[in-house]
């Protein structure tokens, strides 16, 4: 993904009034809580830090190609009180995600690729009402409300179930990773960082400078 593409999606969550929350304990995309307990056969516990200051996405993706299980829970952007919420919500490319207006009025949702400006759809949803969308391509997607100019949030899809908004310290945590060969990429600040990382049995530690 361009710089100037990375710059303007993390800007967008990282200019709202609270930090993204995390995804809920035990969803792909959440960070494991720390611990050096051996993960099962033929999988591995991947921690360490990363340089942030600020908001930071990573995500760690298999050097040759992998089949992962489906989603155990669909991930949900709501709109309450004219505001998007999670402002940063973190998606599986191919897998459904939905959209919900719990708000008092109308919304429409405008989503588009941060990268290469292409619309992914813009649709209203009426008070209770909630759209489904797949989204085809990895990266950052725009998020807006044409009715309400101020809501902005953003989206970011990966193939990868392995996907975490790194901690206030920059730390993450990976369960349950096949053993193999892994690059872990951070988008922090306008910058990525990326690191191939050897996954062994047991945990693996990872720092990027």
């Amino acid at each position: 993904m361009k710089q100037a593409a990375l710059v303007a999606a993390i800007a967008i969550a990282a200019a709202c009034s609270q930090r993204a929350e995390p995804p809920p304990p035990g969803s792909a995309a959440a960070p494991a809580a720390s611990s050096t307990t051996a993960a099962p056969d033929g999988a591995a516990r991947v921690v360490g830090k990363v340089p942030a200051s600020g908001l930071a996405v990573i995500a760690l993706e298999p050097k040759t190609p992998r089949a992962f299980a489906p989603q155990d829970e669909k991930p949900v952007m709501d709109q309450v009180g004219l505001t998007f919420g999670p402002e940063l919500l973190l998606v599986r490319t191919g897998e459904p995600v939905e959209f919900r207006n719990n708000d008092d009025t109308l919304h429409n949702v405008n989503v588009k690729d941060e990268q290469t400006r292409e619309q992914a759809f813009n649709v209203a949803i009426p008070t209770g009402g909630a759209y489904e969308h797949t989204f085809k391509r990895d990266g950052f997607y725009r998020v807006g409300c044409d009715i309400h100019p101020a809501m902005a949030a953003s989206v970011f899809a990966s193939k990868s179930p392995f996907t975490a908004i790194v901690d206030a310290d920059g730390r993450f945590a990976f369960a349950d990773v096949p053993t193999g060969a892994w690059t872990i990429t951070v988008y922090t600040n306008g910058r990525q960082l990326h690191k191939d990382v050897a996954v062994a049995p047991g945990v693996t530690a990872v720092t990027l400078e």
